[in-house]
Order: C-alpha cells, then sequence, then structure tokens
C-alpha cells in the first residue's frame, strides 16, 4: 500500500511522510520549503510533492491519505471534561458541547481542497482521519522496530481535546490506557511557563530546558500550578492553561497564562540574558516536569515496562531531553526510543504508519532520518553561478578531510551534504560544525553566526566507537534526543559540547547510515585525539533549518561564517 500522511491539523508544524508497503521512503517539513519557521497555519502542499516526487509517484499511486485529526464524540469523556474544567468561559464549554469538532470539519475543508489542488482523486484515494495522540503512539511505535509488548507514552499541549496518552502496543496494535484532557496539559504547563519566561510557545520550550540548570529548583516552590497524585494530575486555572478573559494580555497580545501568575511571580521575563528569579522557575517547572511524568508512568506503564522493559515516546514534550534521561535511567526501562520528530510534524509519521498497519502492511523499523530532499554538485555549482553574492567556489577530492582540517584550525564550517533531516535536530547533513576542544568556539558560534542567546548549549556528534566511554552507557542514541552525564575524563577533552549540569544532547554517529559525516569526524579525531565534533543546526535565530543550496547560501552571506560545504564544494568568503 502507499500511504500520504500529513501533518498541520493543529495549525503548526505541517509536514507530509509517504509510505511504500510499510518501508518510510520520505519526509519532510513544510517550513523548509516555504522558508517559514513552523510554517503556521499552511497545509504541507510542498512536503507532499515532494515525497510523491522522491518516490516517483502520482496523486493516482497513493491508495490513502492519512491524517492526524478526527472527531470525537459526545458520548466519550473528552468534550465533557473540556466543557467543565473550562466553565469560567462559557462561550469555550457550550461550543465543546454543541460544535465540539468544528476543528475537525474546517481541517477536513482543508484537505479537500489539497486533494483538488493537487490532482487526488477521492474515489480512489481514501481520507482516513486518525487521532492526534494515536498518531504520535504510533510515530514510536510501529517505527521502533520493537517486537516484545511495548509501553507506549505521549505528551504534548493538546491535539483535539487529549493532551496525554498512556498505553501500549502488542503484536502492532495500539492499545489506549489512559488519557487526559485539555486544559489538564503537562505541555500546555510548560508552554504557558515558557511564554512567562520571555520565549515562544511551540519554539522555545527547550531554551527553558537549557537555562533550567542554571537554576536551583528548591528555591521557589511552583506546585500551587499542579495537583497530582499516583492516578492523575490537575492544572490550576487561575494561574496557567488559561483562556478567554484569564489571560494575561501585554501591548494587545493574549498569553497562556493568568494576570494571577505574574502577581505571584514578578512580570514577564524579557530579553536575552539568563537572570534570576527566572532561572529558578525554569528548574523549579523542569523538576515539576519530570517528577509528575515519571509518577503517572509508574502508575500507568510501571506493570508493562516490568513485562519487557521497551517504551516508546512521543508528542513534543517527548523532545524535552532532560525527562528522557530520567525515564532512561529507571531501573524498568531497558531501552527507550523516541520518535526524533516527535512534534507534531511527526504526526505525519503516526498517521501513515497508523492507517499502513490498519490496512495489513507491515511497518519497518526506522533506520535513520535523512528523508528530505538531496542535490547535486552540478545543483550546488547552479545555484552558486545565480546568487547575488557571486560566490567563490571550488572543487574539492576529500570533503570529509578539508572540513576536519578548516575545523581543526579553529574555523566554523556549514557543511552541508545528503538528503536532509526530518524532524528539529541536524544529524550531519544541513549543520555548522566546530570543533568542540577548541576553547570558545560555541561563543563565536552563537554571537556572529546563530545569533542567538550566548548560554545555550551545543550537542556532540561523536562516532559509535567512542560513545560509550564518553557517555557511559551502550543505550543507543543517534537522534539527539537524550542527554547523558559526560565522563569526568572528557570533560575537559570537549568542554564547548558539555553543558552547565555535566551533561551532553549527543548524537552517537553509525558508518552505515551516513559515511560521509563519519568520515567527517574520523578526519578531525587524526588531528585533536577526540572522535567527536560540535554540531549545530544550519540556521539563523528564527529561521528553518536549510533545505536547498540556495538557502545554504543565503543564511552563509546573512552571517560570520566562512566557509560552506556543500556536497564536494567549498565556498569561501
Amino acid at each position: 500500500m502507499k500511504i500520504l500522511g500529513l501533518s498541520g491539523a493543529v495549525f503548526h508544524d505541517a509536514s507530509a511522510a509517504l509510505l511504500v508497503d510499510g518501508q518510510l521512503v520520505a519526509a519532510a517539513e513544510e517550513e523548509r520549503f516555504i522558508r517559514d519557521k513552523h510554517a503556521k497555519g499552511h497545509f504541507p502542499y510542498e512536503a507532499a510533492k515532494f515525497c510523491l516526487q522522491q518516490a516517483g509517484l502520482t496523486p493516482n499511486d497513493i491508495d490513502a491519505i492519512a491524517f492526524p485529526f478526527a472527531p470525537i464524540s459526545l458520548a466519550g469523556p473528552a468534550r465533557w471534561h473540556f466543557a467543565k474544567r473550562y466553565w469560567y468561559a462559557p462561550d469555550r464549554a457550550l461550543d465543546a458541547l454543541f460544535n465540539g469538532n468544528r476543528h475537525y470539519r474546517r481541517n477536513y475543508k482543508k484537505a479537500m481542497q489539497f486533494f483538488a489542488d493537487l490532482g487526488f482523486n477521492p474515489e480512489r484515494t481514501k481520507f482516513v482521519p486518525v487521532e492526534h495522540h494515536l498518531s504520535h503512539a504510533s510515530s514510536a511505535y510501529h517505527l521502533s522496530g520493537f517486537n516484545e509488548k511495548t509501553a507506549i507514552l505521549g505528551l504534548d499541549g493538546k491535539g483535539e481535546y487529549a493532551t496525554s496518552f498512556f498505553g501500549y502496543g502488542e503484536n502492532g496494535k495500539i492499545h489506549k490506557l489512559k488519557e487526559f484532557y485539555d486544559p489538564d496539559s503537562l505541555g500546555g504547563i510548560y508552554g504557558a511557563l515558557t511564554q512567562y519566561l520571555g520565549f515562544e510557545m511551540l519554539d522555545g520550550e527547550f531554551k527553558v530546558m537549557g537555562m533550567a540548570p542554571y537554576g536551583d529548583p528548591t528555591k521557589y516552590d511552583l506546585s500551587r500550578l499542579i495537583d497530582y497524585d499516583d492516578s492523575g494530575f490537575r492544572i490550576n486555572t487561575q494561574y496557567v492553561n488559561t483562556v478567554g478573559l484569564r489571560r494575561y494580555k501585554q501591548n494587545g497580545r493574549a498569553y497562556y497564562f493568568s494576570p494571577k501568575l505574574v502577581e505571584w511571580l514578578g512580570p514577564k521575563r524579557e530579553g536575552d540574558e539568563i537572570d534570576e528569579p527566572y532561572i529558578h522557575y525554569a528548574a523549579s517547572l523542569q523538576q515539576m516536569l519530570e517528577k509528575v511524568s515519571l509518577r503517572m508512568v509508574d502508575h500507568y506503564l510501571g506493570d508493562i515496562l516490568k513485562q519487557t522493559g521497551k517504551l516508546c515516546f512521543a508528542g513534543g514534550v517527548a523532545l524535552n531531553v532532560k525527562l528522557n534521561q530520567k525515564l532512561i535511567a529507571r531501573s524498568d526501562v531497558k531501552e527507550l526510543f523516541v520518535q526524533p520528530a516527535a512534534n507534531d510534524a511527526g504526526t505525519s509519521l503516526g498517521a501513515a504508519t497508523y492507517v499502513a498497519n490498519e490496512l495489513g502492511d507491515e511497518c519497518q523499523r526506522q533506520a535513520h532520518v535523512y528523508l528530505g530532499p538531496e542535490y547535486t554538485s552540478d545543483d550546488c555549482i547552479a545555484a552558486c553561478e545565480q546568487h547575488a553574492e557571486k560566490p567563490k567556489w571550488q572543487k574539492v577530492d576529500n570533503q570529509s578531510e578539508t572540513a576536519a582540517e578548516l575545523l581543526a584550525a579553529g574555523n566554523p564550517v556549514a557543511w552541508f551534504q545528503g538528503r536532509m533531516e526530518f524532524g528539529p535536530r541536524a544529524l550531519g547533513n544541513r549543520s555548522i560544525l566546530g570543533d568542540p576542544s577548541n576553547k570558545g568556539i560555541a561563543d563565536r558560534i552563537n554571537a556572529q553566526i546563530k545569533y542567538r542567546e550566548r548560554w545555550r548549549p551545543f550537542c556532540p556528534s561523536m562516532l559509535d566507537r567512542v560513545a560509550a566511554e564518553i557517555l557511559q552507557t551502550e543505550h543507543p542514541a543517534p537522534y539527539m534526543t537524550f542527554t547523558f552525564p559526560v565522563a569526568e575524563s572528557w570533560k575537559a577533552r570537549i568542554p564547548e559540547v558539555v553543558h552547565e549540569d555535566g551533561t551532553a544532547r549527543a548524537q552517537v554517529v553509525s558508518k552505515d547510515t551516513n559515511p560521509r559525516y563519519y568520515a567527517l569526524i574520523e578526519a578531525l579525531e587524526k588531528h585533536t585525539g577526540n572522535g567527536v565534533v560540535l554540531n549545530t543546526s544550519l540556521n539563523r535565530r528564527g529561521e528553518p533549518m536549510v533545505c536547498s543550496p540556495t538557502d545554504a547560501l543565503n543564511m552563509f552571506y546573512g552571517s560570520d561564517l566562512e566557509y560552506l560545504i556543500m556536497e564536494d564544494i567549498l565556498v569561501t568568503k
């Protein structure tokens, strides 16, 4: 079967993914093509066109379009819970009861327009809605490669009404054990405090996570924001996860927290510096997320974990690598698989895999995330010739060795090769690289290239043969979805990729999945003695990761980068 999955149902992170007979052959995010970060309000037209082109298919070849948003019955608990908890906003409460599938109808209308615009035949190609959290669950479970009974965790802001999913997978089937519903959302409370701490919701949560190690979680007690016990939690909507008149407003903008929160904690944070008391609020928030999440896992998934030790995790909160570190540390977790595109972009994968499984296909394990467009050296040369800056370029015989020499000399290098990554992490194909033993390289990249907060950490990509020594674990870590404590003997060797708390969000690189990147790190190892490179995404603050050679050149000339390698083309200033 040929299944095309689409995301964008919740009006951000639109993407498309294509499965052919259970094999994931292409996936890409709309933002990369239209150059609008998170593609808010967009449908994945360009991403879908790419997936079809990559597979050599036409719309008439597609058996089903899977969509991660479904109608929710009034007979279930979700809409009633929403109405009861939002009693203070009667218009919202009544709308949930009497017009509770309005968002689905709006999405369905957009999907039918998509059918018409791209030439799909509704009589040939089925449109199959899948519940949002089932899509998240499937994106992790069906692509994990786990054959045993597997615990499944899903945490995000919200989908239709659900905010959290606890269940398990067995023999290809997903079983739902428990859901929590809006406004009781762990992703929601983290997002609300993200806004209060001066960042954008849906984009700045990882900045809060990066800020947390600078603070002391015991300095401020945020427990009044949430009540929880072994079996559940309840958000205090007097402070956060608010709607309507309860929302705090500033300069004509309404936030997801209330004036009461500001009265309690002080003014909303502004600016780029990490300062008190905000670093302590971030630390307390992170600790709260970990405590509540782990307690819910104990209650709902503990018995399953004791059987096999396998856990899958997806949803925006699954990108919280500090929480993932705590999950791996559990004695009952033998292996954790986090969908690398765990945010809503990954629901295109999840919807497609769920429908494929329902139609009888056996979904294959996700082997890598290099699922986007790729370009030849001739494409890169053509982009140089057409670019307004008239780049100076030359062909190089060994791009990995060339890059390693530049890195060892203390230079950041933009590195563009192969198929673009799917998901929010640059994993060696659209990256800015540095030598992590070179003191000050991280500050230079932050200040002169990325133009982002100077306290933000960078991540290491490391050879698989040295990873266990550095990270002190054999746990798989190919996608930068976990942090690990760095061995004391390595902290001084690679200081630029060790965070404030002594951990690193690592990518373990294998020769099988990315031979050219592996060769680069090996070449750098010959110069420095360390099989590790600093790796961050090839973009500037507020921009999507680059997709094409032209995007790379635009980013290159919009920063202080001096070296860009695209396939076997070296561009210099």
